[in-house]
């Protein structure tokens, strides 16, 4: 693995702000490749989904612990939790109030309803009823890739080059069946297949990479912010684990291989983060 870390740092040099960059433009192009696989994987079956969903959660939820919270605490923190733990109520608060504004991505476009889902003509002042789903999606897609890209930033702005490879590595892991997924709710919803893989990989570009760099640019700048933004990215991104994916992959009958999926996904993050470690 000391190869990769080499490798990359050859790449990207030693500025974090720059490895950010490159981090964020490696997640961005997988979550473009998972995307453009609807292209030749035309009808995946909804059990693959199901697993591969899984499979992205799992990455998540063991790189929110081995790569954002137990480093904030422990390296950036001096071993006092509240900065890190602060920043992961934040997170959490700021995806849970997103939600008043424009429904998670999957439902939106999957056309399921919750008791709790946002209201469009409450929460936007949108007249016309054409750019409403328009504009739904777009913010939808937005805030699901924050804490992806925000992630990936700070674990490069902290300066620990092997933490952030293997972040980066995660998420640009989890980020191929994500995209495969969008792709195919799309599809389903009635977009354009060749059009929608196209746009996926756009809005990766536009979201995922100028959020990577914004993550490392502030942690390396203000440094104190270290173990609060370790912990919002960690805090954002369990929120959506909880709130979006899982329940996405326990609505058509194969719990079972989502859980399988989970298992997988946390058993590779933990291999990264000690090969790299």
């Amino acid at each position: 693995m000391t190869s990769i870390v080499d490798l990359f740092v050859q790449v990207a040099g030693g500025n974090p702000v720059i490895q950010g960059l490159v981090g964020g433009i490696v997640i961005a192009t997988l979550n473009l490749f998972g995307a453009l696989l609807v292209l030749v994987w035309r009808d995946p079956s909804k059990r693959a989904l199901d697993g591969a969903l899984g499979f992205a959660a799992g990455v998540m939820l063991a790189a929110a612990f081995t790569s954002l919270i137990i480093p904030g605490i422990e390296q950036y923190s001096g071993g006092d939790p509240i900065p890190t733990l602060v920043g992961v109520a934040l997170g959490a608060l700021f995806l849970d109030r997103a939600d008043v504004l424009v429904p998670h991505a999957h439902y939106l476009l999957t056309g399921r309803r919750r008791t709790d889902e946002a209201d469009p003509s409450t929460s936007l002042p949108l007249d016309n009823e054409r750019l409403v789903p328009v504009v739904l999606f777009i913010l939808a897609i937005t805030l699901h890739n924050m804490p992806e890209g925000l992630a990936v930033g700070v674990a490069f702005g902290s300066g620990d080059v092997e933490n952030g490879i293997a972040l980066m590595l995660a998420i640009g892991i989890q980020n191929i069946p994500e995209g495969l997924a969008v792709s195919v709710a799309a599809i389903n919803a009635g977009l354009d297949r060749r059009f929608y893989a196209v746009f996926a990989g756009i809005r990766s570009g536009i979201v995922e990479i100028p959020l990577a760099v914004l993550g490392a640019l502030a942690v390396s700048v203000v440094e104190p912010l270290l173990p609060y933004a370790m912990g919002f990215a960690a805090g954002a991104m369990l929120f959506v684990i909880s709130d979006e994916i899982i329940p996405e992959t326990h609505t058509r009958g194969y719990e079972r291989i989502a859980t399988l999926g989970v298992m997988a996904g946390v058993i590779l993050m933990l291999y990264l983060d000690i090969s790299l470690g």
